[in-house]
This record gives C-alpha cells, sequence and structure tokens, in this order.
C-alpha cells in the first residue's frame, strides 16, 4: 500500500472518465456521495488534480459555514442564484462531493446528478442520497433557473443516479452487493413493498421511493448538533475565536441534569490517524471523539446523539465542579483504554500512539 498512488486508482480514473466524457454528465451539477471523510477529501484533491473545476467538498467537520456550501451547489433552492452568488464574488460549485451529513432533509435539486461513489450498508441511506436530488420540485423557483439557465430545460424533473458496485471478483470476498440487495428485500417486505431493489439499472424502486417520503424533512441527530453549532457561532461572532484561544485539557462541570441523581463524566479526545502523505501519525490526520462515563451503569458511551443530551447547557447553568483529581484519574484511565482497546486497535496504530484529552465536564 505505501507504493500504491491515485495513478494506480482504477476506481478514481472511471469516476474521472465519467464526470468528463458522459454526455448526461459533461457540465452538470453532480452530488458525489461517499461514506468516508478521508474519501471524500481524497477525491476533491484528486478532481481538482484532473482539471475539472467547480469542485466542492463537505463533511462533519467541514469549517465551511453549511449554509454557504449548499447555496454555492444549490443556489435556487437555497434562497439564492447563480447572478446572487457572482453579486457576493462567490463561485458556483458544479461538483459537491459530501459524506452522509447532507443525506436528509435538504433541497439539493438544482442538481439532477448523483453518483454513490460507494455502496452504502443500509439501502434506507441509498434511497435518502438519491432524495437530496429526487424531490418535489416547486414551478415558480424551476422558471427561474430556466430564465436563467435555458440550457437546463431538457434536464429539469429528470433524475438519474450512478453506483460504483464492487467488482466482481471483490465483491466474492465482501459480499457486499449481496448483503445490501438482501437487506433491501428485507426491508421491503417488512413495509409490504416487496421485491423492489435499488442498486442497478433494471431495478424497480418507484415503491421503495414512495417509502422514502415519509423520511423527506427529517434531520439526523447529527447533522442537527452541527446546524445548532452553526447558529450559536453565527449569533456570537467572537465565539469561535475565544474557543480557538482556550488551553488544553480545559474543564468543567454541570451541577444539573433531567435524570435525578445521574452523576457522569464527559471527556473529549482527539484520536491520531497515519497522514496519507507523510505516513506519521498525527492528531490532524485524526478526528475529534466524545465518551461519556455513566457512574450508575459503569458503562462507556461513545456516540454523540447519545452524550449530547446529557452535556447540553446554556450560560445561565450552574457550574459544578466537586469531583477529586484520584476519581477523574480513574475514570480517564478506563475511557483511554476503553480507545485503545477499540480505535486504536482497529486502525494498528504503533505503539506509542496515544489519544489527546481536550477537554472535560462533571456532571453531578
Amino acid at each position: 500500500l505505501n507504493t500504491f498512488t491515485p495513478a494506480h486508482d482504477d476506481k478514481l480514473k472511471a469516476l474521472i472518465k465519467l464526470l468528463k466524457s458522459d454526455t448526461a454528465l459533461k457540465g452538470r451539477k453532480v452530488l458525489i456521495f461517499t461514506e468516508y471523510m478521508a474519501t471524500a477529501r481524497y477525491l476533491k484533491r484528486e478532481l481538482q488534480a484532473a482539471g475539472i473545476e467547480g469542485v466542492d467538498e463537505v463533511d462533519s467537520q467541514t469549517k465551511q459555514d453549511r449554509t454557504v456550501v449548499l447555496q454555492r451547489f444549490a443556489p435556487y433552492y437555497n434562497d439564492s442564484s447563480s447572478a446572487d452568488l457572482d453579486g457576493r464574488g462567490l463561485q458556483e460549485t458544479r461538483i459537491l462531493l459530501a459524506t452522509d451529513v447532507l443525506s436528509e432533509g435538504l433541497n439539493l435539486q438544482d442538481a439532477t446528478r448523483m453518483i454513490n461513489y460507494d455502496l452504502h450498508w443500509n439501502p434506507v441511506r441509498l434511497m435518502q442520497r438519491i432524495g437530496r436530488v429526487d424531490r418535489r420540485l416547486n414551478p415558480a423557483v424551476e422558471s427561474k433557473i430556466l430564465a436563467d439557465h435555458p440550457e437546463e430545460k431538457t434536464n429539469r424533473g429528470q433524475v438519474a443516479y450512478w453506483n460504483f458496485l464492487p467488482p466482481d471478483e471483490l465483491d466474492e470476498l465482501l459480499k457486499l452487493y449481496s448483503r445490501v440487495a438482501h437487506k433491501t428485500l428485507r426491508i421491503s417486505k417488512v413495509f409490504g413493498i416487496e421485491g423492489k431493489k435499488l442498486l442497478k439499472p433494471d431495478d424497480d424502486y418507484a415503491a421503495l421511493k414512495d417509502f422514502q417520503h415519509s423520511y423527506e424533512g427529517s434531520t439526523t441527530p447529527t447533522e442537527k448538533m452541527q446546524l445548532e453549532l452553526e447558529r450559536l457561532l453565527k449569533e456570537n461572532p467572537s465565539l469561535e475565536a475565544h474557543l480557538d484561544a482556550l488551553p488544553g485539557r480545559v474543564f468543567s462541570g454541570k451541577a444539573q441534569h433531567e435524570a435525578a441523581g445521574a452523576q457522569a463524566i464527559f471527556f473529549c479526545y482527539n484520536l491520531p490517524a497515519e497522514d496519507a502523505a507523510s505516513h506519521e501519525w498525527t492528531d490532524g490526520a485524526g478526528r475529534t471523539a466524545w465518551y461519556l462515563y455513566n457512574f450508575a451503569t459503569s458503562k462507556i458511551l461513545d456516540q454523540p446523539e447519545e452524550i449530547h443530551a446529557w452535556i447540553k447547557c446554556s450560560p445561565e447553568t450552574p457550574r459544578r465542579v466537586e469531583m477529586t483529581a484520584v476519581a477523574l484519574r480513574t475514570v480517564r484511565l478506563k475511557i483511554e483504554t476503553h480507545i485503545k482497546n477499540t480505535y486504536l486497535k482497529q486502525m494498528q496504530a504503533p505503539v506509542g500512539i496515544k489519544p489527546t484529552l481536550k477537554c472535560w465536564m462533571e456532571l453531578d
């Protein structure tokens, strides 16, 4: 793998060829989904290197204002237009690479083309991705699009999408396609829409599309937290600079919680990863992770949507810091052992690589 370069990446080559030569994609807005942040960022770099213009990328850790990212790609269905973007000095995006942070509840139907660069194991998630471009059209917005871009007349209302399926020889090992297809059929049977799939051109997914309509407008817990953060930063322009200026290992304590008598400790860590270019393990190449130790159950929570309810507070929430240094250290070691046995083991991290504690909060 150390000798593997983008020049050896046949899948990447296929994507570039598709974007440059397929008549249904050339010059069109295209939404490309991938499951992993690292893949999305890799594709952005390589598509730009291949001379493809108007490429942008968004993932769960994107620093850009999400509203601006969406407006640049789908201005007309997000209260803007090509002329408005130009007047604000913003380049319109033609190709948007995204992880599943954009898979639900957003209007991106300025685009009529979508690519699944990898096959998500959950068929409902695939339908949610397709639902970003295959949505109800607003006649007033459509008229404005055609007035500004008459060349789009033959494409409006005609949605097309592509799935990158594993090569046959690889799928023999992974069994990914058959697994997802089986789940699709199983979900179909449960909801009375038997026999529909959505992975190949001859699949009939009209009934699954009807099933997907119940998800329209819903937002994932992670996306809700991201939007809440963006709202806080907008309402408090100095907050981001204040947070960046804070020293490492900031700590606090929350004096109240909805569950009476609940006691826990929240920890935020940076989990290192190997840098693809230098092959060094750094915090910059890694990601942020949340953990919460619940004293009542002696369990460790590691899903942000579960932890969010515990730690959420306002400026008026009373601060309480009472735990002893010994108690804090004992729990911290349990968390770091958990990280070692899960994340670091899965990543095959070398001996000596450790997570970095960023901050913590006592919950009394």
